[in-house]
């Protein structure tokens, strides 16, 4: 897949050729032992992010009533990524991905902890929560674009798709769980207890990546310095047109979607009248639609254009966001975050899938980390 470019100038998400469409198994790259390793252990890994987004967004609820606040929970767990979008990528080019996965893990499993216990111990204030939360988003920023970027080395060219929207069920599994089980444990054991769980969830993962025996990636390039890899980042992004569209397409859209994810557990409190139970479920429901989304998806591919997709996708997440905004029946904003949870999976794995393949391997996690550095925290590519 390649972005190519109109008669009127205007670039555009270009479908394959039809008679190159091999329809290959959804499950196929679970049939390599290391890619299906990771995808159970970054499955436990999800469901206790998503544990952990419920938390931390109920407790802000809890602790104040500023929407301001409130609102600042998700910049905080955001404001990393986009702080460190560029560092990240060269990172994720430069060094060992292996290694640099393995830190920022055990990075995030002590910022998970330390919050956990500042919790239980009746330590935390708004202030120390977005500090916090800020800490933790530093450990995913770096560890995004590396993650992203391993994929590739796990399965054959022609099962990456398969992959990427294998990568994207498992997430989606995790959100349409996740959130509903941290809304019932926040409830009965408090946000402290989710905060460990989800300190504990990183375990997996770390285990699975220490005992992978990657295997070295020759480089034709020369030997790369961090502020070099940045600014030939800049210059292959700054060169490859193909590339700018794809970003600025994808960076409208999760710009303007992104307001959707912020004001969720203040529109769940005061225009719904649900508990964290009820803002779990709603979060749960696009999860599930994201997971319908992405079985439907190989199919529709062989009809549509990626084009016609990404438009239908912006489409229905506006008209949801406005459903969500005027609603207060609870299974009314239930059935829009399902058509939601469809929308968000559409889009993102054109925009990911194209991302992909279009950037080589030498740059690729720095391309990756200029899409990854849009996304709302607790969100997937």
């Amino acid at each position: 897949m390649k972005t190519t470019a109109t008669s009127h100038g205007q670039a555009r998400i270009a479908q394959p050729k039809r008679e190159a469409v091999t329809v290959l198994s959804a499950l196929s790259p679970l049939r390599d032992a290391v890619f299906r390793a990771l995808w159970v252990a970054t499955v436990a890994s999800n469901l206790g992010s998503w544990m952990q987004d419920v938390g931390e967004s109920w407790l802000m609820v809890s602790l104040t009533a500023s929407p301001i606040l409130i609102a600042l929970v998700e910049t905080a767990g955001s404001l990393p990524t986009v702080l460190l979008a560029l560092p990240a990528g060269a990172l994720a080019d430069v060094f060992d991905r292996r290694r640099l996965l393995l830190i920022t893990q055990m990075w995030m499993l002590v910022a998970a902890a330390v919050m956990g216990a500042a919790t239980l111990a009746g330590f935390m204030t708004p202030w120390l929560l977005l500090l916090l939360t800020f800490t933790l988003g530093l450990g995913s920023a770096i560890n995004s674009p590396a993650w992203q970027a391993i994929v590739p080395e796990l399965v054959p060219a022609s099962e990456l798709p398969s992959a990427l929207a294998l990568s994207g069920v498992g997430f989606n599994v995790a959100r349409a769980v996740g959130p509903a089980l941290g809304g019932l444990l926040v409830a009965a054991a408090g946000s402290g207890c989710v905060f460990l769980l989800n300190a504990l969830s990183f375990v997996g993962i770390i285990v699975v990546i220490y005992r992978w025996n990657r295997t070295p990636q020759k480089s034709t390039m020369p030997p790369e310095h961090i502020p070099g890899a940045m600014r030939a980042g800049v210059r292959y992004v700054r060169n490859a047109p193909e590339l700018q569209a794809i970003l600025i397409r994808s960076g409208v859209f999760i710009i303007c979607a992104s307001a959707l994810w912020a004001l969720l557990p203040l529109q769940t409190r005061l225009a719904l009248g649900l508990g964290s139970l009820g803002y779990g479920l709603l979060l749960g429901c696009i999860g599930a639609g994201a997971i319908a989304g992405a079985g439907l998806l190989p199919s529709v591919r062989l009809k549509f254009s990626n084009d016609l997709l990404v438009i239908f996708a912006s489409v229905l997440f506006a008209a949801m966001t406005i459903v969500l905004a005027h609603a207060h029946v609870a299974w009314y904003s239930a059935l829009a975050m399902l058509l939601v949870g469809i929308a968000w999976i559409t889009s993102m794995s054109c925009f990911n899938t194209a991302v992909q393949t279009v950037a080589p391997a030498w740059v690729r996690g720095r391309v990756l980390s200029d899409l990854l550095s849009l996304l709302p925290v607790g969100v997937s590519a």
